[in-house]
């Protein structure tokens, strides 16, 4: 922990962030292990979260989730941050395409989802917002990771990078290559590397210049002919140039 960050406030902030990326929630010996902090210590904290309505726990299974008041926090976000029309933008994508598209934004090596617009589709990808996937093994991170310089990228991976799949790209030498391409205007692509028999494409939004955030739209493999691959990448491109026009009124970051 650094040593200006507060160490109570830093505990229950961490709290939140772990209990808000696992969708099934943690309990509290969970919490506990994965913070390395006694169960003694972290349950005042979790008791008043849960008072405060920012948390709830499920008596039959014992696990946290992230509370009414935690949506309250999210809404305003939304509301506040112009996330509104980047919203309208997305259910759009998926009614042309029929496909996931996800709004995510790089949190150090990885990407926090911010948004996401579920297919209509029985089998489509799963994931929620608040979660979070190492940027190296999406097709959104990569977006993202464009905005930054080789020097950057090496000094973000300098003790290796996170494995989510056999197919995730863990060479640097290759990262680069691929980051180079979408600066130059290539579409990044994501084949099984963070889940099996998904493929996902992603656009990185820039606004003065700067790598903002990311759009992309999953497939699941068996769906990816190349009339909807072609699809996707149109869908995208004309939902990057959309977002990007939105320029101030998105101010999140």
């Amino acid at each position: 922990m650094a040593q200006d960050q507060h160490r109570t406030t830093t505990r229950i902030l961490d709290i939140l962030e772990h209990v808000s990326a696992v969708k099934a929630g943690m309990t509290l010996t969970e919490l506990a292990q994965t913070l390395n902090a006694p169960k003694s210590s972290l349950f005042p904290i979790v008791h008043t979260l849960e008072e405060r309505r920012y948390l709830q726990q499920n008596h039959e299974t014992g696990r946290y989730i992230i509370g009414p008041s935690g949506l309250v926090l999210g809404a305003a976000f939304s509301a506040d941050s112009g996330m509104e029309p980047v919203t309208k933008i997305m259910k759009h994508v998926v009614a042309v395409c029929q496909e996931t598209c996800q709004f995510g934004i790089l949190d150090h090596g990885n990407v926090l989802y911010v948004g996401k617009e579920d297919s209509t589709q029985a089998i489509r990808m799963i994931s929620w917002v608040g979660n979070r996937l190492p940027a190296n093994a999406t097709a959104i991170g990569k977006a993202l990771l464009s905005g930054l310089t080789d020097d950057e990228i090496r000094a973000l991976y300098a003790d290796g990078m996170p494995r989510l799949t056999e197919h995730t790209i863990t060479d640097l030498d290759m990262l680069l290559a691929q980051l180079d391409a979408i600066r130059h205007g290539e579409i990044a692509t994501e084949q099984e590397e963070s889940t099996a028999q998904m493929l996902c494409w992603a656009l990185p939004l820039r606004r003065q210049g700067k790598v903002f955030a990311a759009l992309s739209i999953s497939v699941p493999l068996f769906r990816c002919q190349e009339e909807k691959i072609a699809q996707v990448i149109q869908c995208l491109k004309q939902a990057q140039t959309e977002i990007e026009q939105l320029g101030e009124l998105i101010h999140f970051f």
